[in-house]
């Protein structure tokens, strides 16, 4: 064990390493989460971890990484720098940090590398970070050793590569697969889906592919007047490459053939989206053929499959018309981390009154409708609805009573 001079907390640490780390997480490819210890107001009794450093490391969470709980997990393109090797492939890494502070006994670096060294089970890279003056020769010699990174953190807040990480191929638990998911195009956020209604997204590849101007067109034809929303939630969905230019994808040519197929034109096609304006009849119902093609669409969304298939264990298991508290309640003992990041706001707020310091749900805050993600409780659900997949449609979650709110399948096996 090492002794350290800089009374930096594991907590400071931490928070210095992800701005180092990860200085936008923001980015569209990248997403970064904290472990539920860091959510708390005290570190240990008698040390609070200070409101800015807190903020710094939201949103949290409880992921099982190698075995272990990291410190902070994340999925993001990294800094040559902070690589043994120039380039990693296409995808981005799986990195995993574990983070010392100082503490009565001084700053326990030797644990921390071990630990980082079992996290390389699933993670593909990962780091210990302490203050740089309790780093010793002896600690860096082990981490090479065993291909972990080590940063050195400085009172100022400078972050010293002192080993740069090996990165390692690994086998993908469902928990690392969670935060790959909220990573990539279609991982939930508070902008993934801005509309309700199935048919706005379908729209938006046939005013793409038809001659003019995508936006002029959703209007004339009275489809969606939120073009935005539409273009955002049909990248969403994988109909298109949103981009600077934006391109269909091979779903979004199907939903183009279709309505050429059925129409003769995609101007054709969008013109029956008139009939269509305003109507709250199930999407399904009031124009089936175009409601199993949406229902397809969908379906290719990642997490339906996921719901449907828990919705249907449930089912069987004799709770044919789950609430919203007992259907995460029950994706939460499954698999947590996807649980957590599809239905809680990421919020510190909301991650602090859901989970336990040990990531452990608290049931009574579930039961209000403000912790939710509106994308998920509300407008994916009501499109699960008028695809013929649920029985009831989603509810904004200012207006949404979880333990009334009945996620249930239509037709159940």
């Amino acid at each position: 064990m090492s002794s350290a001079a800089r009374p930096l907390s594991e907590p400071q640490v931490l928070a210095h390493t992800k701005r180092r780390l990860f200085p936008d997480d923001s980015e569209p490819s990248s997403y970064v989460v904290a472990d539920t210890q860091f959510s708390q107001d005290e570190w240990r009794p008698g040390q609070p971890i200070e409101p800015a450093v807190r903020d710094c490391l939201a949103p949290f969470n409880h992921v099982e990484i190698g075995g272990g709980f990291p410190d902070l997990v994340g999925v993001s393109p990294l800094e040559s720098e902070l690589l043994a090797v120039e380039r990693v492939g296409d995808e981005s890494p799986l990195v995993a940090i574990e983070a010392k502070g100082v503490t009565s006994a001084g700053v326990d670096t030797e644990r921390g590398i071990v630990q980082a060294y079992d996290r390389l089970h699933e993670a593909n890279a990962a780091y210990v970070a302490a203050p740089s003056e309790a780093i010793s020769e002896t600690d860096r010699t082990l981490a090479r050793e065993l291909n972990v990174g080590v940063l050195g953190v400085d009172l100022d807040g400078e972050v010293a590569v002192l080993e740069p990480a090996r990165v390692v191929g690994n086998r993908t638990s469902s928990e690392a697969t969670a935060l790959r998911f909220q990573a990539g195009a279609q991982g939930v956020a508070d902008k993934s889906f801005g509309l309700n209604h199935p048919k706005n997204y379908l729209g938006y590849p046939l005013a793409h592919y038809a001659d003019g101007d995508t936006a002029e067109l959703l209007s004339a034809y009275k489809v969606v007047g939120a073009v935005d929303d539409a273009r955002q939630g049909a990248a969403f969905l994988g109909l298109i490459e949103d981009g600077p230019r934006v391109e269909l994808t091979s779903l979004g040519a199907e939903v183009v053939r279709f309505g050429k197929s059925r129409y003769g034109s995609v101007e054709a096609a969008l013109e029956a989206f008139e009939d269509w304006y305003r109507s709250r009849k199930r999407f399904i119902d009031l124009a089936p053929a175009w409601g199993q093609l949406a229902r397809r669409v969908v379906f290719a969304y990642p997490a339906t499959e996921w719901l449907v298939t828990e919705l249907q264990t449930m089912h069987d298991d004799w709770q044919p018309e789950p609430s919203l508290v007992d259907l995460v309640v029950h994706l939460h003992t499954v698999q947590p981390t996807l649980a957590v990041e599809l239905f809680i706001r990421g919020t510190d707020d909301a991650r602090r009154r859901v989970l336990t310091e040990n990531g452990e749900l608290r049931r009574e805050a579930l039961e209000d409708g403000s912790v939710y993600h509106s994308p998920t409780v509300f407008q994916l659900k009501a499109m699960l609805y008028h695809t013929g997949i649920l029985t009831e449609r989603g509810a904004e979650p200012h207006r949404l009573e979880p333990t009334a709110d009945v996620w249930a399948l239509r037709d159940p096996l």
